[in-house]
């Protein structure tokens, strides 16, 4: 998949050390549900595993590279994939020296066409916490609305905070 600016492709083995560097993040657990690091080991068998059919392993990972210089400056991911409902979880990560140029939004609407056209998906979704007002902004702009609150949600080192369930129907 591709526009004139950026490229989402598949993982490759030679990701590995930039996925090492952004799963092991702290900043970034809180908003990826990680509890504990990651070894390349594991990060090796996530990326041979990424190689299999969607509807096999449940979720699917992109990298986001910029278009021509190949810069990788984020990751898309599909998890809680589900065939027969027609629906699966969608999250993003721009790593920070990237944001606020609209290679989230682009790769959002990218990905999210991607899942409706290709995957036969019928929705998506996406958990936030109501603290990450960038997120909040970004899905909304993409057309997906709020559904819900689920209320002391997630707990972080401040304690529990709520989130906020985005739905995008086809």
């Amino acid at each position: 998949m591709k526009t004139e600016e950026l490229v989402l492709r598949a993982l490759e083995p030679d990701d590995i050390d930039l996925l090492y560097q952004w799963e092991n993040n702290m900043d970034i657990w809180e908003v990826s549900n990680t509890l504990t690091p990651f070894s390349k080991y594991q990060l090796q068998k996530f990326i041979e595993q990424a190689q299999l059919d969607v509807f096999q392993t449940k979720q699917l990972r992109l990298i986001i590279e910029l278009e021509p210089s190949k810069k990788v400056v984020g990751m898309i991911d599909l998890f809680d994939f589900d065939g027969f409902h027609q629906r699966a979880g969608i999250g993003i990560i721009i790593h920070q020296n990237y944001r606020q140029q609209g290679f989230a939004y682009e790769s959002l609407i990218m990905f999210t066409e991607y899942c409706f056209n290709n995957l036969g998906l019928n929705q998506l979704y996406a958990n936030i916490s109501v603290h990450n007002t960038g997120s909040i902004a970004l899905f909304k702009k993409a057309g997906f609305m709020l559904v819900g609150i689920k209320k002391k949600w997630r707990k972080t080192k401040d304690g529990f905070v709520d989130e906020a369930l985005y739905q995008l129907l086809r």
